[in-house]
C-alpha cells in the first residue's frame, strides 16, 4: 500500500485530501506544519512514496520539505505534488527546479488530485527495478 504524507495547515483542505485519497486505499498521514512533517519523514525513514504539501506552512515552508525529500540519499525519492494558492510564478518555478512532480492551484478538484497521485505513483512503479 502506498504511503502518502499530506502537509496542509488548512484543516478543511487537509480533511478533503485525506478523504479523497483514503477512498482509493492509500495510507495517508497528515500534519499541519513543517516541523511535524520533518518528524514524520525521519520516523518513517523517508518511507513515503508521495508527499502532498502546501508551500506556505508554519515552521518550514513546503519548498524546504521538498528539498529535504528530493535530496535524501537512501532509496528512491518520494513523488511530490504542491497544492497552493501561491500565484508567484518564481516560487512555482523554484518548486519545479527542486524536483516537484506536479502542481495544483487552490481551489482544486479532489478527483483531479487523486488522478495525478495515481498517475505519478504508477510511473514510479514502472521506473523501479
Amino acid at each position: 500500500m502506498n504511503r502518502i504524507l499530506v502537509i496542509e495547515d488548512d484543516e478543511l483542505i487537509q480533511r478533503i485530501i485525506e478523504k479523497a485519497l483514503s477512498r482509493d486505499e492509500f495510507r495517508v498521514d497528515a500534519v499541519s506544519n513543517g516541523k511535524d512533517a520533518i518528524r514524520k519523514l525521519e520516523e518513517s525513514g523517508y518511507g513515503y512514496q508521495m508527499i502532498i504539501t502546501d508551500i506556505m506552512i508554519p515552521y518550514a515552508n513546503g519548498l524546504e520539505i521538498v528539498s529535504k525529500v528530493k535530496h535524501h540519499t537512501e532509496g528512491a525519492p518520494a513523488r511530490v505534488i504542491i497544492i497552493s494558492n501561491a500565484s508567484n510564478e518564481e516560487m512555482v518555478a523554484d518548486a519545479f527546479k527542486l524536483g516537484v512532480d506536479d502542481f495544483l492551484k487552490k481551489p482544486f478538484s479532489p478527483a483531479e488530485l487523486v488522478g495525478k497521485v495515481k498517475k505519478l505513483l504508477a510511473g514510479s512503479e514502472e521506473a523501479s527495478p
